[in-house]
């Protein structure tokens, strides 16, 4: 789909560094299958509260300071 957008030129600047685009369109790409992957990683995670998987009774604080749970 082609289409024209005004982008901010610092935000377009650090991504094609960060991300080592080549060209705009590469970066954009990039940020838009991004955004989505991480939107269906967080869909995925989301599931699992209410399910059987994770332990009502887990104590993360515990766990990071090392102790047995």
């Amino acid at each position: 789909m082609r289409t024209n957008i005004v982008l901010d030129d610092e935000l377009m600047r650090k991504t094609m560094k960060y991300s080592h685009a080549k060209t705009k369109r590469d970066a954009v790409n990039l940020a838009l299958r991004e955004y989505v992957d991480s939107r269906e990683r967080t869909q995925r995670i989301m599931e699992f509260f209410g399910s059987d998987v994770i332990d009502p009774d887990y104590d993360y604080k515990a766990a990071r300071a090392g102790e047995a749970h």
